[in-house]
């Protein structure tokens, strides 16, 4: 089947309403720009002539039910359809409390964005002829509460029926944790694998098996476009996060039948009072920048001393800045030997050590 079409991604929007951002340092950072840059990006892709748009989670600052109720309404009135899944911060408690809903509240807020099947947190559906859209929740509790990034075995089994029943159509996935590893070692990194799927593997197998190799994923905050085991898994960075991104991509059939995806990013460079937004929200990053680079130091594989970690953070102040803007390249020529080679070994280049520049403006062949 020749298919051609149009849609958009945009992730972890954060909607923060101003009576609901909290008074609190370690609230979520620049949620106050949350519904600006949200306008800004939404007056865009009006003028796109979109046949869809993803958001892959996170939506809101924290769950709160004020929040999930404007963001509805506000999606009901775009020309094209929305299609949504949770993210962490979405249903952030099993059960609803006086800040945010609940964990089965969620598809009652979205029944018109995905959820036409409000007793089950995943679904799917026919997005265009031929275009079979899967929306995971990978969102699950353990026996104490705590909140796990991790597909539940009834919704495996229910996505390996739901694969075999459209053999015969583009499938497109959307989750919010992370399938494929976007930095060095994710999977296994204390301060990285919270972002993946626990079970990553087993979704990846799945898909494979089924020759479906495109997933849309966010809660990373970064522009990454990463391959494994025949999937690709492409991560949107945050909309109140460095550098405020969002994506436009395009679908099309050749001659020969062959699909290929086209991926255009943007960004949202300033907003009604945050007119210089990107270099505000860079310095944001890198003056919080300096104990997550200690972290990063001092913990496996480097374990280097503190004092040793204090040298040497201050080079790495927009480290973290640079990687979620994507297609970032490293070079620490005074570090030390292993230090460097840890940390230019985020840089996106190819198996040859040249620049990849894939992760924000590139074109695939899926099929």
């Amino acid at each position: 089947m020749s298919l051609n079409f149009r849609f958009a991604v945009v992730s972890d929007l954060h909607i923060g309403l101003h009576h609901t951002i909290w008074d609190h340092p370690s609230r979520f950072p620049l949620v106050e720009v949350s519904i600006l840059a949200l306008e800004v990006v939404l007056k865009h892709l009006q003028q796109q002539k979109l046949d869809f748009l993803l958001l892959p989670g996170d939506l809101t600052q924290h769950g709160e039910p004020d929040n999930h109720d404007w963001l509805q309404k506000r999606l009901s009135q775009l020309p094209f359809p929305v299609y949504v899944v949770p993210g962490n911060h979405d249903i952030p408690n099993l059960a609803a409390d006086q800040c945010s809903i609940g964990f089965k509240d969620f598809p009652h807020y979205y029944r018109h964005f995905g959820y036409q099947n409000v007793e089950q947190l995943y679904y799917t559906c026919e997005v265009l002829p031929g275009v079979q859209l899967v929306g995971l929740n990978s969102n699950a509790f353990d026996e104490s509460g705590r909140q796990l990034g991790r597909l539940d075995d009834q919704q495996l089994v229910w996505l390996e029926q739901v694969l075999a029943h459209n053999q015969d159509k583009l499938v497109l996935v959307m989750v919010h944790h992370n399938v494929v590893e976007h930095l060095p070692g994710q999977a296994r990194h204390a301060l990285g694998r919270r972002y993946m799927l626990e079970n990553a593997p087993v979704l990846r197998k799945i898909l494979k098996k089924a020759g479906v190799n495109l997933v849309f994923t966010g809660h990373l905050h970064t522009q990454d476009v990463a391959f494994q085991s025949g999937v690709y898994d492409i991560t949107t960075g945050s909309l109140v996060s460095y550098p405020h991104p969002y994506r436009i991509l395009e679908l099309r059939t050749d001659n020969q039948d062959k699909r290929w995806l086209q991926i255009e990013s943007h960004r949202v460079e300033s907003v009604p009072g945050w007119e210089n937004l990107s270099h505000r929200s860079r310095e944001w990053m890198g003056d919080r920048s300096h104990p997550f680079m200690l972290k990063l130091l001092t913990q496996p594989p480097l374990n280097l001393a503190i004092a040793d970690a204090e040298k040497l953070a201050p080079s790495l102040r927009y480290f973290w800045a640079k990687i979620a803007a994507g297609d970032a390249l490293f070079d620490f020529p005074d570090f030390p030997p292993v230090v460097r080679r840890h940390f230019e070994a985020y840089s996106a280049t190819t198996s040859d050590g040249k620049p990849a520049l894939i992760d924000n403006n590139v074109t695939l062949l899926v099929h």
